[in-house]
């Protein structure tokens, strides 16, 4: 059973992708927000919310994202899931992890505002969503283990505590992954092959102001760097 307050953000939050979509925008995958044991426990969610990214998400590595109509401005270093299968309604992780087909590192760039204070003006709103960088794919983590994994980030040059296990602050990765499948399953938009799944912030989200860079290094990944303009 869906949370009330969750099925009736994600009905609006389908239409006002149905809308995109009308206009011409090509769907590329989801993410996950709301995931942070504390925002779970907070507004009494069972998993991450999810929201939608389309093709006028994408920003290129090392750009400047002009921020000044902002609010919130926040940048997101997290895990970026590209789904080689489609995943059914109910997954078992088995689905999931056979589902993965590649992993990357990801920025997402978000707005919060107004103050995160209501579950279904969240989903109704994308979860905050306003922008991503998607890094390199590396078939080679199929299934999603990042046990191994590390992590350096840093906001204007200065390295921002990163957690030994990255999956600490999201949740496991075929976890956050199936809870998503469950939920866009009932919006009757299921996750499918092709779609890329960024899965929640690794550290708390970094606050953006004119001038401020971000830079991400997954172990073995090329950095991914933002700048706010």
């Amino acid at each position: 059973m869906i949370d009330d307050r969750v099925s009736r953000g994600l009905r609006r939050q389908m239409e006002r992708r149905a809308a995109e979509l009308a206009d011409g925008r090509r769907p590329i995958g989801w993410k996950a927000g709301f995931g942070a044991p504390a925002t779970l426990e907070k507004f009494r969610l069972d998993g991450p919310l999810v929201g939608y990214m389309t093709e006028a998400s994408l920003v290129a590595n090392g750009a400047t994202v002009d921020i000044s109509g902002w609010r919130n401005p926040v940048a997101e270093p997290e895990m970026a899931v590209w789904i080689g299968a489609d995943i059914p309604a109910d997954p078992t992780e088995h689905d999931v992890r056979r589902a993965i087909a590649a992993l990357a590192p990801a920025i997402e760039l978000a707005d919060v505002y107004p103050p995160p204070e209501d579950v279904e003006e969240a989903l109704a709103g994308n979860v905050f969503h306003r922008g991503v960088i998607l890094g390199d794919r590396d078939e080679r983590r199929a299934g999603g283990h990042v046990e191994d994994l590390t992590a350096t980030v840093s906001r204007d040059g200065e390295n921002v505590a990163v957690p030994n296990d990255l999956e600490s602050i999201t949740g496991r990765i075929p976890d956050v992954v199936a809870h998503l499948a469950r939920l866009a399953a009932a919006a009757r938009e299921p996750i499918r092959a092709g779609d890329v799944i960024i899965t929640g912030s690794i550290v708390p989200p970094l606050a953006l102001a004119p001038g401020v860079t971000v830079s991400y290094e997954l172990a073995g990944y090329p950095t991914l760097t933002v700048h706010a303009g």
